[in-house]
């Protein structure tokens, strides 16, 4: 396979779903041209501060920059795109009550940076592929994407591999899409950063997204602590936990954790919302296999099969 199928802006959502979930990929063209430019005209300075990666995953040529909501408006509405929120309630209700922002980042390739190690942003979590998305990445590119500036490199189909199923050179594509364009893949997708083989950086910005009662990657509420999210939208305040992940899964002092930013609130106190409950009831409960006595990583005895240690989303 050498080409990567694309979707108009405009495409209905439905159609782009049934797409990502069997080839665990999507490209969206021409989706956000002026946010993206506002975004990486206010990230810029914080790209510019940053140092280079300390290892080969992360780069020595690679500048990444956490915590972008608090740094720019503009990844703020994106990180509430229509499409994308669509995406995210079509694909994660079946499995959650809810879904939230589970990382944010730049992703910035300075010309010479070598390839990245491909990867599953779904191994954060020790669960066997292939499994329900529990995961899903939003990488918007602030500037063009090409395969000799490091365009992300993905495995399309991957992520209904058998778990140690390794992609092929052959199998793996390089994304072209222009900026303001947006690629979305699963967890459970093979992918990596390219290597960047021209004279300019390839900037892009990742928002990604999960089930609401997982442990987000980044720690939300210190990248956006309550004296900086009172300013966000209350759409994006909840997206990023300032909300329950379920019935009893988040809350604060016995009440819903969005009352800290509803001073005088004077009602009763609630552990769920009716919505958060009414999905809740929806979902069929996840068998996760047989029980089995495993040892930590790293101790004596067996190793629990199939988590593949510590991962840094983004590519």
């Amino acid at each position: 396979m050498n080409t990567l199928a694309t979707f108009e802006h405009g495409t209905p959502v439905g159609t782009v779903h049934e797409f990502l979930m069997e080839h665990g990929y999507a490209v969206l063209t021409a989706t956000a041209g002026g946010r993206t430019r506002e975004a990486l005209a206010e990230l810029a300075p914080h790209i510019d501060a940053a140092a280079f990666g300390h290892d080969d995953f992360l780069g020595r040529r690679t500048k990444r920059v956490g915590g972008v909501l608090a740094k720019s408006p503009a990844a703020r509405h994106l990180a509430l795109d229509d499409v994308v929120m669509e995406l995210c309630r079509r694909t994660f209700l079946p499995f959650s009550p809810n879904w939230q922002l589970n990382f944010s980042g730049i992703m910035h390739l300075e010309p010479g940076a070598e390839a990245q190690r491909l990867h599953r942003d779904g191994s954060l979590y020790p669960v066997r592929h292939p499994c329900p998305p529990m995961v899903i990445a939003a990488m918007w590119a602030l500037t063009p994407f090409r395969e000799d500036n490091g365009g992300t490199r993905i495995a399309p189909g991957s992520h209904l591999w058998d778990h140690g199923r390794l992609p092929r050179d052959n199998e793996v594509v390089s994304v072209s899409m222009p900026a303001g364009a947006l690629l979305l893949y699963t967890g459970g997708l093979w992918h990596g950063g390219g290597r960047n083989r021209s004279r300019s950086a390839r900037t892009g910005l990742a928002l990604q997204y999960s089930w609401s009662w997982l442990r987000q990657e980044e720690n939300q509420y210190l990248a956006n602590p309550p004296d900086v999210a009172r300013h966000y939208d209350e759409r994006l305040r909840r997206l990023i936990g300032y909300d329950f992940g379920g019935p009893y899964l988040g809350f604060v002092d016995g009440d819903d954790p969005h009352r800290v930013f509803e001073p005088g609130h004077a009602g009763p106190p609630r552990r769920s919302r009716p919505e958060i409950d009414e999905r809740c009831l929806a979902i069929e409960p996840l068998r996760l296999g047989e029980t089995r006595a495993v040892a930590a990583p790293g101790g004596a005895g067996e190793a629990v099969e199939g988590f593949t240690g510590p991962h840094i989303a983004g590519s």
